[in-house]
């Protein structure tokens, strides 16, 4: 099967030969970039089969996302041009930031200092560009307060960086794969994305928003609404799925000429010293809709991972966990239940976790008169619990669950309650095919129990199969998977380019964001510092050091 393959945006464009308007369009984006004297350059680019060499153009993307959701869709947003100033009659609660901020009023955000504006900003991520854009965004929203954005947009469509956005479904990520009887843990304000007020968009629907909390597919709508209106789309691909990310090589003598190409190993362990890291090759697939597959390959030269952390869902690693009545996630439970797989069944249902999904799980059982046996290894009074993080008067229903965690707990001297027990300082040893579990408490007592189900959420892993080492070599600790909590990818603080991996950005659940309110930080690093590098590389061509291309 061929491959559609290219060193510039025409190959990420999945096409028959007659598709021109678009193509044209991808096309004319890279003149705008590179330069007029490009063009007969990536005309003359051929598609090759896969067997053939890689090779013969200096020509590559700028940019490629990996991941759809509003990670990837934030950043697609500021690289097509979109640029924050403070708005004129704005004046931030913050006294010293906002004096700040008028220093250079006449600069984009993109174009000042971040890591001077972060200076001094608490708040509830631990990377200050998020924290900084967040209270920019949303000025005091963690005391309650809903002050409008101090931030004001506008379209500089001289600073577009022709960039493609790679993801498995459509604009919205995993968004459109969540349980739907469920609020989300935000405010349908800090859900939004720059540019489009979600209360603005809710209304348009005509719907009546009860409360600031939302469905999660109001969300994914939104989020795909928010693609098309701002003009995106040009730059999305769904149905794509990553196979492989790795490094090309550039020999130093061939700098001028522009030759990149595949080394062998043997060859770059022998010459190693005489090469540098050049540019990001990237294959995968597009599933069409006749299901078949068709592969492609295109080069770049940055790649920024914004896949979030879902794809994979953690396991206990225990005995029997394979068992079809064991489920790792809220859609197969919802599901079971939604079919009337667990109505009426006396046996309780199994629920292992202490965060907010294992809440949702118990919420979903609860209100669907499931009994519930919740397991989990921390204490109840453990100050590490999301609980305690989380206002009782606008997340009432997770504190029900966490009352009843603290309240409702297994007493030795005492049968199961008849709706929900919680078992604090418990894991599960096993399970067996009898659809029953052996649980241990701390003192190692041991208890079994018959269940109707059991659902592990335990937290989740993002899939990273497509770099090397799984991605692992990225982390804090590159002996471990990544993960959003324990491991995320270690970043510049103010960059979030991967310390471990030159031109290889993460952003959002990679690098510990898992609210939307704080991933919107990472797309201002990402864009601040390739907009600076391309001002530094335009400044080298005028000055007469190079042609623009490479």
């Amino acid at each position: 099967m061929p491959v559609w393959c290219c060193r510039c945006s025409l190959a990420g464009h999945f096409r028959n030969y007659s598709d021109t308007e678009t193509e044209g369009e991808i096309f004319n984006s890279l003149v705008q970039y590179f330069g007029d004297n490009l063009g007969q350059k990536v005309k003359a680019m051929p598609l090759v089969e896969e067997t053939s060499l890689l090779e013969d153009s200096s020509v590559t993307l700028p940019v490629v996302i990996i991941g759809n959701g509003p990670s990837g869709i934030c950043l697609s947003y500021m690289l097509s041009g979109y640029r924050p100033y403070l708005s004129s009659e704005a004046i931030h609660p913050n006294t010293i930031l906002h004096s700040k901020l008028e220093e250079a009023r006449h600069l984009s955000i993109v174009d000042q200092d971040l890591e001077y504006l972060s200076e001094g900003l608490e708040g509830r991520s631990s990377n200050p560009v998020a924290v900084l854009f967040d209270t920019l965004l949303h000025p005091d929203a963690d005391f309650g307060y809903d002050y409008p954005s101090v931030l004001h947009w506008k379209l500089e469509q001289h600073h577009y960086i022709p960039h493609l956005v790679f993801g498995k479904g459509p604009p919205g990520g995993a968004w459109h794969n969540m349980e739907g009887s469920m609020l989300t843990i935000s405010f349908g304000n800090w859900m939004e994305l720059p540019g489009l007020k979600f209360k603005d968009w809710v209304s348009s629907k005509r719907r009546n928003l009860k409360g600031d909390r939302v469905m999660p597919e109001e969300i994914a709508r939104y989020y795909k609404h928010y693609v098309k209106v701002m003009g995106l789309q040009k730059n999305f691909r769904e149905n794509t799925y990553i196979t492989s990310i790795s490094r090309l090589y550039r020999d130093h003598q061939d700098d001028d000429d522009g030759q990149d190409g595949n080394i062998s190993t043997q060859h770059l362990q022998i010459e190693k010293s005489k090469f540098i890291k050049r540019n990001w090759e990237i294959r995968g697939y597009q599933r069409i809709a006749d299901g078949s597959h068709v592969p492609f390959c295109l080069f770049a030269e940055n790649v920024a991972l914004a896949t979030g952390t879902l794809d994979s869902p953690a396991h206990l690693e225990i005995e029997g966990e394979d068992f079809p009545f064991v489920f790792h996630s809220m859609p197969e439970f919802g599901a079971a239940i939604s079919k009337g797989k667990l109505r009426g069944k006396v046996d309780p249902v199994l629920i292992v976790g202490s965060g907010l999904t294992a809440a949702d799980a118990v919420l979903c059982a609860y209100n669907n008169n499931i009994p519930v046996i919740h397991v989990f290894r921390r204490r109840v009074t453990d100050p590490g619990l999301i609980f305690k993080q989380l206002p009782k008067k606008l997340y009432p229903e997770y504190h029900k669950v966490y009352h009843m965690m603290c309240t409702q707990s297994y007493s030795v001297d005492a049968s199961l309650l008849s709706d929900y027990t919680s078992f604090p300082e418990h894991h599960v040893l096993s399970f067996k095919s009898d659809m029953k579990c052996i649980l241990q408490s701390l003192s190692g007592l041991k208890k079994i129990f018959k269940l109707s189900a059991a659902v592990v959420l335990i937290g989740s892993h993002p899939n990273l199969s497509f770099l090397k080492e799984q991605g692992c070599y990225l982390g804090h600790n590159s002996s471990q998977p990544i993960t959003c909590k324990n491991n995320p990818v270690e970043i510049d603080a103010y960059t979030y380019e991967c310390v471990k991996e030159a031109n290889l950005f993460a952003l959002g659940p990679l690098v510990g964001d898992n609210f939307v309110r704080f991933l919107k930080g990472g797309a201002l690093g990402v864009t601040r510092c390739l907009a600076t590098r391309q001002k530094k590389k335009h400044l080298f061509v005028e000055r007469g050091g190079g042609d623009g291309i490479a």
